[in-house]
Parts: structure tokens; sequence; C-alpha cells
């Protein structure tokens, strides 16, 4: 089947309801410049449901003043051909932000708590905008689920909770974040790093390899996991290394299995996240490019 291509907010309501009419309908909500780790996320939609729509979308309302919106990485062809290799049978890719935010645009969805600390504390107003054009991307389509990478674990609690809170009637699937062979966590925004510091980048799965060495070896203090994790990002401008508790985001008490450690760190402008549960061991529970291998 040949990839049908939108550029409409109308045509892509249209064909999300004749695409329903043959299936279930999953959704890939991305901003496009497309890696192995969003095609994992199309793969994993292919398998789930026989319709999968992808929208390629960057997103000005999740954007602060001084990041990176005008130099956001940008690949309209090469992303219509790992849609189609992946599974993907419709893509809805607006031509102008002025299609999903009209001349007059005055209505935001507000997150809650979620929203409050991490990315949220560091960028104000980020989640707001994640939250409104997931919801409009949600009500055009009517996708009975829809999938989204855990590299961006707080987007998934938030993107999860208002979906709920909502009624909004879209089931939110979190997938393993894919990595490097060497650890690193795949991201559009990794095409902007300089070869030294692509070598310096994997500070950041070095730090969450520490901290869980040190929980396995019986370290509970959260202070003292997060000491070990930011002595590993030396040499990088650290945003946040935080252990946060996975259900509620909350500062736990002590560590446990299931807490995450949030990491943030910029190399030069650019800025790379990552995190995992305390509890994982090497590349488990991660998912992997092609020719990604355990480091361990």
């Amino acid at each position: 089947m040949t990839l049908a291509l939108v550029h409409t907010a109308r045509d892509f309501r249209r064909a999300c309801f004749e695409a329903r009419q043959d299936g279930e309908l999953a959704l890939v909500p991305t901003m496009g410049f497309l890696h192995a780790g969003h095609q994992s996320l199309i793969h994993a939609a292919a398998r789930h449901s026989p319709q999968v729509a992808v929208t390629i979308f960057v997103n000005p309302a999740q954007f602060g003043a001084n990041e990176d919106l005008s130099r956001y990485p940008r690949d309209r062809d090469g992303d219509l051909r790992k849609c189609e290799e992946a599974g993907a049978k419709l893509v809805f890719a607006p031509l102008d932000s002025s299609e999903m935010y009209p001349p007059g645009y005055q209505t935001y969805v507000e997150p809650g708590t979620l929203a409050a600390p991490l990315d949220g504390k560091k960028r104000p107003g980020h989640f707001r905008g994640v939250c409104t054009v997931v919801a409009k991307l949600f009500t055009l389509s009517r996708a009975e689920s829809a999938f989204f990478g855990e590299k961006d674990f707080q987007q998934l609690a938030v993107i999860k909770r208002m979906a709920l809170d909502l009624n909004l009637g879209t089931e939110v699937i979190g997938r393993p974040i894919v990595r490097e062979a060497d650890g690193l966590a795949m991201s559009s925004r990794n095409s902007y790093l300089s070869r030294e510091e692509r070598m310096q980048a994997t500070a950041l799965w070095k730090a969450l390899a520490a901290a869980r060495a040190a929980f396995a070896a019986g370290e509970r203090t959260i202070a003292r996991i997060e000491e070990v994790a930011r002595k590993e990002l030396d040499g990088l401008r650290i945003d946040y290394a935080e252990i946060r508790d996975a259900q509620d985001l909350r500062r736990p008490a002590a560590a446990e299995v299931t807490d995450r450690l949030f990491l943030v760190a910029f190399l030069g402008k650019t800025r790379l996240i990552d995190n995992g549960a305390l509890g994982g061991d090497g590349f488990a529970g991660d998912g992997r490019s092609a020719n990604a291998r355990s480091i361990e």
C-alpha cells in the first residue's frame, strides 16, 4: 500500500476516519527527522493495530523563547521513506504551523502536577504546548492508541494523565528507549553534535550505568546515587540529575528498584536527555537499533 500524505487538519481527520473503517488506528506523533527510535515506535504500532498514522510537526508551542525551534533538524523526504519502511500507512505533515494554530489561537491545555518538576521547572510552558498539540492530534485522529518513547519519560507520564483526565479515548503506550551501540539514547538533536561532542555524549549513559551499579551494590540514599551520576557528567553542563518515583515523579525518601534517574545536560548548545530505572541493567528494558550491541 502506498503511503498516504496529507497536509491539512481537515484532510487528516477525513483520512483517519476512512482508515478506521478497516480496523483500529494507532498514532505515532513526532517532530520529524526520524531515526531508528521513531521507527521502533511505528513498528510497535503496526504490530498493535492494522492502521498506523504518523504525524510530523515541529510544534512551536512547546519551544521556549531561546530554544532551537528555528534550527530543529528537518528531512521531509527521508521521514516519509522511513515511515513507509516501518509500516505506516498515513502521514500528516502540516506545511505551516497555522494549520494547527490558526490566527487568533488562544485555547491551551494546562497539565497538572506531573508537569511541575524536572523539564516542567526548567522549561516553563513546555508541557502546556505538548499537551495542547497532542490533544489536538488525538481529537483529529480518534486513534484507539498512540505510541511514545520512554526517552521523554515525563512527557509520557503527562500525556497519559491528560488522555485519562480528558476522556480522549486514546490509549497511550510507552515504548523502551532505543540506544546506539555505545549507549547514547537516540535523538534527532544528536545531529547537532560534533565528532568530539558525540564521544562526550556517552557520559549520560555512563552516569546512568554508574547510578545503577551503586544501587545494585546496596546504596539507597538518593543524594549519594545522584552524586555518583553527576561525577560521570564532568565536562558537561548539568541541567539536572534527579531521582524520581516512576508513578508520580515525586522525590522518594529512599531509592527503590523502580525509581528512575532523570538526566539532562548540555554539550555546547545541545541539550541531551536520558533516564532509566535504578533497577535496570545494561540495555535491559531498552530497545536497540539494528546494529546496536550491549556494552556491558
